[in-house]
C-alpha cells in the first residue's frame, strides 16, 4: 500500500488533517460603522461551487488575478511562488508588489513569548519581477495552497518530512528546484550586501535572491502555467460581493495573542487599495514601494506544529486546509463580507460561500491571503 495515500499523509506526515476546521463566519452583530470583532463563528453552511458571472465572459484573463490579458501578453509559462521571510530583521523585501497573490502564513520559529511570526509566499504569473528576496524554506501548507494551479516554488530547501510531502505531490507542485539544486542555471543569486557574519560564521539566510523568469524555465511539468482560475472573479463592479457589504476602513489580523503582533490594512481612498502595515510600522519594500493590495482574504484556520515524522526532521507549522471548511472574510473597495470556505483534496480549489448562501465573487487584482488562526480576533473598522 502507498504509504502516502491522502488521508494517511495528512494524519501521519503532517500529524494533522491539513484542513482548516471551523464554522462559517456569520454577519457581525455590530453596525456598519465602528469596530467589528469577527471571532465568533456562525452556523456552518454547506459549501457551494464558486460563482461564475451571470454573463458569459469570453475575454482572456490572467488566472491568478482575473485581470484582462492585454497587448498580446504571453500567459503560457509556469507560475512561480517564492518563500519569503517576514520577520523584522529580514526586511526589507524585494518584488512583492508584482505578485498576483501573496499568502501570509506561520513562520514556525518561536520567539521569547512562545508564539510564531509570519512567512510569505508571493505567487508570480502575470508579472515576473527580475528578483524576489530574501528566500527561505518551504512550509507544509504550500502544497495544498499551490496544488490547484501547479507552480514552481523558489526556496532554499525543506526539512525532511516536508521534502517527502512535496515530492509525493510533485504532480501538482514543483518544490525540488531549490537554490542548491539549480546552481549554475541563474535561477538564484546572492546579494552580497545582505550577507552577514556572526561570531566568525558567514550567513546567507537574508541574501538569497530568486529570479522567477529563469526559475520558470527549469520545470517541464508546469511549463504552460495555471490551467484554472484561483479565485471566482467578477467581470463588472456590480458583480463584486462587497458592493453590498459593510464598511471596512481598516482591517487588523492578529498573529500573536493580545493584538501584540497584527498585520493591518488601511483603505486608501485615492488609489482604492489597502495599504499594508507590519507590527512595527508601514510595510515598505527595499526600493521604497509601500505595499498595497486590491483584495484581502482572511482564511481562518486551525494552526499547529506537526510532530517529527520518521525521525527525518523537526516540528513544522501546519494550517489545516485539506478536506475541511471554515470562516472567511473578504475585503475590497472599502467594504467587506463574510462566509464559509471549503476545500477538498490537495489539488482542489477553495470554494467560498457567503453568509447568505450565495457564492463569493471577487474583484480582479492582487490578493493578500491571511491564513489566520481559527480563533483569531480579526477586527474591522468602518
Amino acid at each position: 500500500m502507498d504509504p502516502f495515500d491522502r488521508r494517511t499523509l495528512l494524519l501521519g506526515v503532517l500529524g494533522v488533517a491539513g484542513t482548516l476546521q471551523g464554522c462559517s463566519g456569520g454577519s457581525p452583530s455590530s453596525p456598519a460603522t465602528g469596530t467589528s470583532s469577527l471571532t465568533t463563528a456562525a452556523r456552518s453552511a454547506p459549501a457551494t461551487p464558486s460563482a461564475s458571472p451571470s454573463a458569459v465572459d469570453t475575454a482572456a484573463r490572467w488566472p491568478l488575478t482575473g485581470r484582462l490579458i492585454e497587448g498580446g501578453a504571453a500567459a503560457g509559462h509556469a507560475a512561480v511562488a517564492v518563500k519569503v521571510p517576514d520577520n523584522e530583521r529580514e526586511h526589507p523585501q524585494v518584488g512583492l508588489d508584482q505578485a498576483d497573490i501573496v499568502f501570509v502564513q506561520l513562520d514556525g520559529y518561536r520567539d521569547a513569548s512562545g508564539y510564531s511570526g509570519t512567512r510569505l509566499m508571493p505567487v508570480f504569473h502575470s508579472r515576473m519581477p527580475d528578483g524576489v528576496a530574501p528566500v527561505r524554506s518551504i512550509r507544509p501548507v504550500d502544497v495544498p495552497l499551490l496544488g490547484p494551479i501547479g507552480a514552481v516554488i523558489g526556496n532554499t530547501g525543506a526539512t525532511g518530512w516536508v521534502r517527502d510531502y512535496v515530492q509525493h505531490y510533485r504532480r501538482y507542485v514543483e518544490g525540488s528546484l531549490s537554490y542548491l539544486a539549480t546552481k549554475g542555471t541563474g535561477s538564484y543569486s546572492i546579494d552580497r550586501a545582505r550577507v552577514r557574519t556572526y561570531r566568525g560564521v558567514t550567513y546567507y539566510d537574508r541574501a538569497v535572491v530568486c529570479h522567477p523568469t529563469v526559475l520558470a524555465r527549469q520545470t517541464t511539468s508546469f511549463r504552460e502555467g495555471p490551467q484554472q482560475a484561483y479565485f471566482p472573479v467578477a467581470t463588472s463592479d456590480a458583480e463584486v460581493s462587497t458592493a453590498a457589504g459593510r464598511q471596512a476602513r481598516t482591517v487588523g489580523v492578529p498573529w500573536k495573542r493580545g493584538h501584540t503582533y497584527d498585520m493591518s490594512y488601511r483603505f486608501d481612498e485615492t488609489s482604492g487599495r489597502y495599504l499594508r502595515s507590519m507590527p512595527w510600522g508601514a510595510h515598505v519594500l527595499a526600493d521604497g514601494t509601500r505595499v498595497a493590495t486590491d483584495n484581502i482574504l482572511v482564511v481562518r484556520a486551525t494552526q499547529r506544529s506537526a510532530k517529527i515524522y520518521r525521525g527525518s526532521g523537526g516540528a513544522e507549522p501546519v494550517h489545516d486546509i485539506v478536506d475541511a471548511r471554515g470562516p472567511f472574510l473578504y475585503v475590497h473597495g472599502g467594504r467587506y463580507v463574510t462566509g464559509t470556505w471549503a476545500k477538498g483534496a490537495v489539488e482542489e480549489p477553495f470554494r467560498f460561500t457567503l453568509a447568505d448562501g450565495r457564492p463569493l465573487v471577487m474583484a480582479p487584482g492582487q490578493t493578500y491571503v491571511e491564513l489566520a488562526r481559527r480563533d483569531a480576533d480579526v477586527r474591522v473598522t468602518g
